[in-house]
């Protein structure tokens, strides 16, 4: 069997000195993921609403378009991740292991998805009706970086490493804003946008590798090691297609919208779509926090309940904002030249609340390596390009989303009762 890696890196070690000491506590626990996580999606809100200002509704819908795409084209970084922090949590002797192969592989899916998409460029120009090639080339060369950082957040999430994890979430958010906001301010487009992406995609990457850096792995590779590696492998696979299915029902509104509204309103429709992401963004700490609890045998009936129970409620409270503060909301996502969607912000609330609560039970199904989840939301995906297809307004494309997501979280919810009382009888 493997051994362990020592998880203690320098720089991971307390303090003795009294000053910083208070901040550097804060980061080392589960509270340091809340702050890191909600300064990175208000980079990531930023970025958005710098872009929707600077491009206006036409281009915006196209970077939009774009960002959801990349969200698609990224999922197994969201696979590496879900799978390392699983398996390190739940059986933390074989670390070693898992770790070695989860970067390796990290690396050659990141280098294969690159090239798929470069591939494929030509193609989203044409599905996102670009202004240029380029745009299209951009957001294939973002996936290499997006891949390789959720390989490394995997292993320090796994291993519970709270004060790096949290040094690589900020460094998603704060350069995202800063570097893609000075793109849009020497050029106005969706070419400079995406630049400024892949530039500040790299920065996380770095951080991850320095916080991952002198890691010592056994020489000698036993039986066991290569079962287990083999087993990793199988679960990326298995995870990245359930995330992939959860990514695609969540941001493919945003290409139906490109295909069915004309630019002006699918604009629109994306300036809504930032108080969906920012209801999504906002509480996403919470799954990062409980993934690991959910993963373990004892903790997770009860870490699904705390779950579902604090997105609940936050979901509501977003919700009844965006409808009382729907003017202070309008001024966020890009100002009056978005007030044809004021009224419909709380909708788009709705949307991010369900979203976040789909989230965190696809995340249950994975974290009991669940086959039905996947299917149950692929077959949301499904109904949202078929449905979505047949809508003609900034409306009713929200609309018929919301209730595809409602109806795939109630499935869900029916599903983790059913695993509940399967367990207990089995526990009988």
């Amino acid at each position: 069997m493997s051994s362990t890696v020592d998880r203690t890196q320098p720089g991971d070690t307390a303090s003795s000195s009294v000053g910083g000491s208070r901040l550097l506590k804060v980061l080392r626990g589960s509270a340091g993921i809340a702050i890191a996580m909600a300064v990175m999606n208000v980079g990531t809100y930023a970025f958005q609403m710098v872009a929707a200002r600077l491009l206006g509704p036409s281009q915006y819908g196209a970077v939009a378009g774009l960002m959801a795409l990349l969200m698609v084209l990224s999922v197994v970084q969201l696979g590496l991740q879900a799978t390392a922090a699983r398996r390190i949590a739940a059986a933390p002797d074989d670390v070693a292991a898992i770790e070695q192969t989860v970067l390796t592989t990290t690396w050659r899916a990141a280098l294969v998805l690159g090239a798929l998409a470069l591939a494929a460029s030509p193609a989203v120009w044409w599905l996102l009706r670009l202004d240029g090639l380029l745009p299209a080339v951009l957001l294939g060369l973002c996936v290499v970086p997006v891949t390789v950082m959720g390989g490394q957040a995997g292993v320090l999430q796994g291993e519970r490493r709270w004060l790096p994890l949290s040094l690589v979430y900020l460094s998603v958010g704060v350069p995202r804003v800063l570097v893609g906001g000075l793109a849009l301010a020497i050029s106005a487009t969706e070419a400079s946008a995406m630049a400024g992406v892949l530039v500040a995609s790299w920065l996380p990457v770095l951080v991850g590798s320095w916080a991952l850096r002198n890691r010592e792995h056994r020489a000698i590779v036993t039986v066991h090691d290569r079962e287990v590696r083999r087993d990793v492998r199988r679960e990326t696979y298995a995870s990245s297609i359930a995330l992939l299915a959860f990514v695609a029902l969540s941001n493919l509104d945003i290409v139906v919208a490109r295909q069915v509204l004309d630019d002006h309103q699918a604009g629109l429709y994306a300036g809504g779509l930032i108080v969906t992401k920012a209801v999504l963004f906002l509480p996403q700490f919470a799954v990062v926090i409980l993934f690991p609890s959910m993963s373990t045998a004892g903790e997770s009936r009860a870490a699904v309940l705390r779950g579902l129970a604090f997105l609940t409620a936050l979901g509501a409270a977003c919700v009844a904002g965006a409808y009382l503060l729907s003017g202070v909301a309008l001024v966020f996502i890009g100002g009056d030249d978005y007030d044809g969607v004021q009224d419909e912000l709380w909708l788009f609330a709705v949307l991010g609340g369900l979203l976040s609560v789909l989230q965190l039970l696809v995340y249950a199904g994975l974290a009991k390596r669940g086959r039905w989840t996947k299917y149950l939301v692929w077959l949301g995906v499904i109904a949202l390009l078929g449905a979505g297809a047949l809508a003609t307004s900034v409306t009713a494309l929200a609309v018929t989303a919301a209730v595809i997501d409602l109806a795939v979280v109630a499935l869900l919810v029916a599903l983790q009762v059913f695993r509940g009382k399967a367990g207990t009888e089995t526990l009988r």
